[in-house]
């Protein structure tokens, strides 16, 4: 009956569009047929006209204009919002448009709008490669057609579109080498191509496009060098992050505002150039491997708001910094390897107007800082560099001795060349493969056999992660007054929890639980080892460990302490439950820790050693910092706690085994989601019971009576929608048709996106 009637809806909405078309006077009729053919070739989506159709305006799903009579703007935005992390080029149930769907039809008729200037046709589920013939679309000035399934490469014949000024095929599969035919474009203003999967070098012929205001090129595999951008002397935005870039920063345009570099393998210094951006309002150079001290220009930048230096080797003294920007509201310089005092300007203490992270250097600050022996390692490569020069000097005066010597060498080598060559040959077949200096530090070849390293996991080995510290039981013993109850925290499923207090100064947090004969006490210490690596900024910082096992080696059981960083601003739950004015989580507020928590289970899935599961997934184990920065504990248990007979499950190879574990954790996400939307869920009521309170989401009526009232009044309603959608299939009983957490970030940074949107255009017109 339900297929019935949504079919009868689609033929009465088709009936309404031809009737609309069929009566316009402003339309030649073949524009209206092409109209039609569009409409068939999308498989009908679900659209309603009011009024005569060139003047009907414009709406969230269709806008059509009409000039001369003919159709010169086509904007068509469907609800496939949903992605997917791996597309093999087939049709996707619910997800693409059907099997029968051809791009190369649907490309033919549009190429019909002679006078077609803005085309776009966003999350409509069009799969395939873009035909070649799309060029015949001559008049074309704004070409969008992102968050489809689009793969293969971008055509050449694109080139051929020289009014072109916007180019934007965000979020599809294209998957071949990035293109370099850009020199004909030179009107091109926009070009983003971010979330694909091109690979190859960033294109010399882009350098040529002096209108060029945006570049977005993020999430790509992009490798090589950059070239000097400082041509480009249009460029605003230049995001370039999470690809593969291993060159020197590039020099760029004075009038930049926002520059996005992070998480690459960019090397080298920070160039000096960067101290006159003066335009400059967000730099992002995180997760990289750059050295030497940054430009102290960089923090005194009149526009600079937002500076991100993390996760890289600078390092050296902070001192020159005497003042920073009157806008600059965050700056992150954590895991580096900076040394001295902090500079008044960046203690976070004295203003609560600047967020600052010092975390993972070696200043005295006392806090969450490495080993001064750490960041001195520089300082002594670089003596040992400067005593070199003096040795190079050396062996210059004796180099006429030696010349001799060589000649005589060479002429002998050169006799004896036949006779040495196949035993020369055979060495080098023999010679073992050097891989060593490309694995992470302190992973052992053990744990490498069946660990998977991927960028991220080879990055934390190169940036000198923080390294895990053992702790004497003695130390902890004195941190806790004797483990006092006055320092107990709490206990949940996995041990129990209290605060301490090390001779430092700093508090941290103990966990506390015991291991049945399982593990060896090397075997505890290599999975303990794996842990520590688990290093993200929405991850609670685990500090180190204490075996107490009475020094056997074959132990019935352990008694096993993790410490880690001590978060004092308590939990989502106890902010949700909060209702003091001063302490409210309005919308925007959930959707950050809701978007900050997915970063990092999307990063324990997939960016490090093991992909971790299993993370109890909790509002309760979400912790909010004084910034109100999530921050997950009782995460990577499963490193620990679950041992590899576990992938052995009668039925389920390890693979299909681990995916539902991960699928477990979309699942309980789903429900920390759900009180989000709800507030706190009271405990005892079953899952049961909570699903079918979510059937109320599908009226407003039931919004009304379930959602919590500050959602309701802080939120733009597709921005919920977004959100109750994704919840929907977080916690579906079948683990199949649950998303994986790539697609949930990505639905939840939309949903973020769509509220920012909103609320700006609720502020009055001269409100900053």
């Amino acid at each position: 009956m339900g297929c019935y009637c949504s079919n009868l809806l689609l033929f009465i909405l088709f009936l309404s569009w031809g009737f609309f078309i069929s009566n316009t006077n402003q339309l030649q009729p073949i524009q209206t047929q092409l109209l039609l053919q569009v409409q068939k070739h999308l498989e009908y989506p679900m659209q309603t006209f009011n009024g005569d159709f060139c003047n009907m305006g414009s709406s969230p799903q269709v806008s059509i204009k009409c000039e001369n009579d003919s159709v010169y703007e086509l904007k068509i935005f469907g609800d496939k919002l949903s992605k997917v992390s791996e597309f093999h080029g087939y049709a996707i149930l619910n997800q693409t448009l059907s099997q029968a769907f051809s791009i190369d039809s649907l490309v033919v008729t549009l190429t019909r709008f002679n006078n077609l200037k803005i085309l776009s046709l966003v999350s409509l589920g069009l799969w395939g490669p873009l035909p070649d013939k799309i060029y015949r679309l001559s008049s074309l000035e704004v070409f969008d057609m992102s968050s489809n399934f689009m793969f293969g490469s971008i055509p050449n014949q694109l080139s051929r579109l020289i009014k072109l000024h916007t180019l934007i095929l965000d979020d599809n599969f294209f998957n071949e080498s990035f293109p370099n035919w850009f020199n004909p474009l030179s009107n091109l203003t926009i070009i983003s191509l971010k979330n694909n999967r091109l690979n190859g070098q960033f294109p010399s012929s882009i350098t040529k496009l002096t209108n060029l205001t945006d570049v977005s090129l993020s999430h790509n595999n992009l490798t090589g060098e950059l070239p000097d951008l400082t041509t480009l002397s249009s460029l605003k935005l230049l995001d370039l992050m999470e690809n593969l870039f291993d060159s020197e920063l590039p020099l760029l345009p004075k009038g930049v505002t926002t520059i996005l570099l992070n998480n690459n393998s960019f090397k080298g210094i920070i160039p000096e150039e960067y101290d006159e951006l003066n335009h400059l309002q967000h730099l992002d150079l995180s997760s990289n491997f750059l050295v030497g001290p940054p430009p102290s220009g960089l923090f005194s930048l009149p526009n600079i708001s937002y500076l991100n230096l993390g996760y890289n080797m600078l390092s050296g003294s902070l001192h020159d910094i005497i003042k920073c920007g009157g806008n600059l509201g965050f700056v992150d310089i954590s895991s580096n390897r900076f040394m001295g005092s902090l500079p008044s300007c960046l203690d976070a203490n004295a203003s609560n107007k600047r967020v600052v992270n010092v975390n993972g250097n070696c200043l005295n600050t006392g806090n969450e800082q490495q080993r001064f022996d750490i960041c001195k390692e520089d300082i002594v490569k670089k003596k040992k560099k400067h005593s070199l020069g003096s040795v190079v000097w050396i062996i210059i005066g004796v180099g006429g001795m030696m010349i001799f010597l060589v000649i005589v060498t060479f002429v002998r080598l050169f006799f004896n060349k036949r006779e040495h060559q196949s035993e020369s040959v055979t060495l080098q077949n023999t010679v073992p493969k050097v891989i060593q200096d490309s694995l992470p530090s302190g992973i052992s070849s053990e744990v490498l056999v069946n660990a998977r390293i991927i960028s991220e996991a080879s990055k934390l080995g190169k940036q000198v992660a923080p390294s895990c510290r053992v702790f004497a039981i003695e130390e902890l013993i004195e941190a806790t007054n004797n483990f006092s109850e006055l320092m107990f925290l709490g206990e949940g499923s996995i041990g129990k929890v209290c605060k301490g207090k090390l001779e430092n100064g700093s508090y941290i947090a103990i966990r506390s639980l015991s291991l049945f004969k399982k593990y060896s006490t090397r075997n505890l210490k290599v999975r303990l080892d794996l842990l520590s690596k688990l290093q993200h900024p929405h991850l609670v910082g685990f500090l180190g460990y204490c075996i107490n096992d009475s020094g056997l080696e074959d132990f019935a059981s352990s008694r096993v302490y993790l410490v880690y960083e001590y978060i004092s601003n308590g939990s989502f739950r106890t902010h949700l439950a909060k209702c003091s004015p001063d302490h409210i989580l309005k919308w925007s507020d959930r959707l950050a820790v809701l978007i900050g928590t997915a970063k990092g289970v999307h990063f324990l899935h997939t960016g490090v050693i093991l992909a971790s599961s299993s993370n109890r997934l909790r509002t309760n184990n979400i912790l909010l910092d004084e910034y109100r920065i999530p921050k997950l504990s009782d995460y990577g248990m499963s490193i620990i706690t679950e041992g590899l007979e576990q992938l052995e499950v009668k039925g389920d190879g390890p693979k299909s085994w681990h995916m539902k574990k991960l699928a477990d954790d979309v699942y309980d996400f789903g429900f920390v989601l759900l009180e989000a939307l709800v507030g706190p869920i009271v405990t005892g009521k079953g899952e049961a019971f909570l699903l079918n309170e979510m059937k109320s989401f599908g009226s407003q009526d039931g919004r009304q009576r379930i959602v919590d009232p500050v959602v309701l009044t802080t939120c733009s309603q597709e921005s919920l929608s977004i959100v109750i959608s994704i919840t929907n299939k977080c916690t579906s009983i079948e683990p199949t048709h649950r998303p994986s957490f790539e697609d949930v970030l990505w639905n939840l940074q939309y949903a973020a996106q769509v509220q920012a949107t909103a609320e700006s255009e609720q502020k009055p017109d001269g409100a900053a």
